[in-house]
């Protein structure tokens, strides 16, 4: 497989960054739907929470109730502190 189509194939992936504060500490959550994987980060950019295998629907639910913490949507780019 030619370099250049895997290099946008990985791109095409809807993958979705969000930051939120919740209990004095920063968090920041990266959930792909097409995966099914949720990652989540500390305030020092620690992995805590690692899941695979998750529905598209689970991964939805799991954007819904971090929306509820008030969290930021970030795209791949941004400045991760940008929000604040």
């Amino acid at each position: 497989m030619d370099k250049n189509i895997i290099v946008k194939v990985m791109k095409n992936k809807n993958k979705n960054i969000w930051i939120w504060l919740q209990s004095g500490k920063i968090y920041k959550a990266i959930l792909c739907i097409d995966d099914g994987t949720l990652k989540i980060y500390d305030e020092n950019d620690n992995l805590i929470i690692r899941r695979s295998g998750l529905s598209k629907l689970q991964v939805k639910q799991i954007e819904n109730t971090i929306i509820k913490y008030g969290a930021k949507k970030l795209s791949e780019h941004a400045e991760p502190f940008k929000f604040l």
